[in-house]
């Protein structure tokens, strides 16, 4: 009898899980097939055909797929490969304390029923995907004009503190954050426009708002002291990297696949106006699945031109970690990076390094999510186009994140004193 065998049953959804099946004929092709369905009811799918052993077994940690939504030895490829039912949609899992993703695996035998879609299950395990570990704390923020929500690790600690940024999609997004702490740090998801009473469109942005929250994150008894940690991706990329050049409670920051300039709107903080660098909408470029390719709108620093609109890297104390996916299709940040090194090397400074992904796109998600290659943001009236190639990207979730833990527990946990 063949029986399809998946531990752990119950995981976080950044952790990887091993798939065997048992009880085939020698040589058998099968179909293994992914489903989940998002909070909201969105329908994500995936599948590949796999070939038993002399011993009419499979094993997804060292067999290939033949066929599918990939090809070769891909431990965790039905979940990295899931694609939406209806076209644009992103996987971002909503509540992140009271209920995991439910994924479905079924085995189908290819001799009776050899399309992907139609095939029916001859056994099925259904997987919990977590998003936070038991005893985790999640405390709401409203104080005074900040908003968010506060993850907190089972444990006295104290822990090192990091504070999450999301970029133009607005509101409040969670999941990064939970899965973070759920590492052993208190991470604040923090919200900046469309969100409660906080503005619905971002025509400033004020760095004095992410310095209150900071400091409301750093007085926080179960934070390491003494300073803080930034998580940040593409419009948060470029809030994180200010906060860096001018907030002495950031000790380290994570800056994934955003500018390193000023875009789009001004930067203020205190009596300081960085206006934005400019932009050009002929060169914006219609992509051929629909979405719109924006890597071009933004333009790029030159010597003389725009300078205003660069933030000064060489004013940073602490360390910052540029995360690029070199197939970005909506931010040149590679370009930006290595920009901003140079700059810091021009002052004499060594504080930044930089993480390239050849093939990775420009939503680099925690590991295992699926590759979002283009998807609806608020504002815009087309989808807009995010790139990356799905086997180079998932590679880059995986490697990314183990980097960032590093990154982060190096520099914001105080090194003990040799007695």
């Amino acid at each position: 009898m063949s029986q399809l065998i998946v531990t752990p049953a119950r995981a976080l959804a950044d952790e990887p899980v091993h798939i065997r099946i048992t009880g085939l004929l020698p040589s058998q092709m099968v179909i293994l097939r992914a489903t989940l369905k998002d909070d909201k009811g969105n329908l994500f799918q995936s599948s590949a055909f796999y070939k038993a052993n002399k011993a009419g077994e499979v094993d997804l940690e060292q067999d290939p797929a033949f066929g599918g939504d990939y090809v070769g030895v891909h431990p965790m490829g039905l979940f990295w490969s899931l694609k939406p039912e209806k076209i644009f949609r992103r996987l971002m899992k909503q509540d992140v304390m009271n209920s995991p993703f439910f994924v479905t695996l079924d085995l189908c035998d290819t001799i009776y029923f050899p399309s992907l879609t139609t095939a029916q299950p001859i056994a099925s395990q259904t997987l919990q995907r977590w998003f936070s570990v038991p005893g985790m704390q999640r405390v709401e923020i409203r104080e005074g004009r900040i908003r968010g929500a506060l993850f907190l690790p089972p444990g006295e600690g104290p822990f090192p503190g990091v504070m999450d940024l999301f970029g133009g999609i607005g509101g409040l997004v969670e999941f990064r954050a939970s899965l973070l702490a759920s590492h052993g740090f208190v991470v604040l998801a923090i919200a900046y426009f469309a969100y409660e009473d906080l503005p619905q469109q971002l025509l400033e942005v004020d760095l004095g708002y992410f310095e209150e929250a900071a400091n409301l994150l750093l007085a926080h008894p179960k934070v390491q002291k003494p300073g803080i940690g930034v998580l940040s991706v593409s419009k948060g990329a470029e809030i994180g990297l200010a906060m860096a050049c001018y907030l002495k409670q950031v000790l380290a920051t994570v800056c994934i696949n955003g500018p390193t300039a000023v875009s789009d709107i001004p930067l203020r903080y205190k009596d300081l106006v960085m206006k934005p660098i400019s932009t050009s909408i002929e060169r914006i470029q219609i992509h051929v699945s629909g979405a719109m390719r924006a890597i071009d709108f933004m333009g790029f620093p030159k010597d003389g031109v725009d300078t205003h609109s660069i933030l000064p890297i060489e004013k940073a104390q602490g360390q910052i970690l540029f995360i690029a996916g070199e197939n970005d299709e909506c931010v040149n940040s590679r370009a930006f990076a290595e920009k901003a090194v140079d700059q810091l090397q021009r002052h004499g400074k060594s504080n930044a390094r930089m993480l390239m992904y050849p093939a990775a796109g420009h939503l680099i998600e925690p590991p295992y999510a699926p590759l979002c290659y283009a998807s609806w943001s608020p504002g815009f009236s087309l989808p807009l186009l995010w790139g990356g190639e799905p086997v180079a990207h998932a590679e880059a979730q995986e490697h990314s994140w183990r980097e960032i833990q590093k990154f982060f527990r190096q520099h914001l946990i105080p090194a003990r004193s040799k007695l």
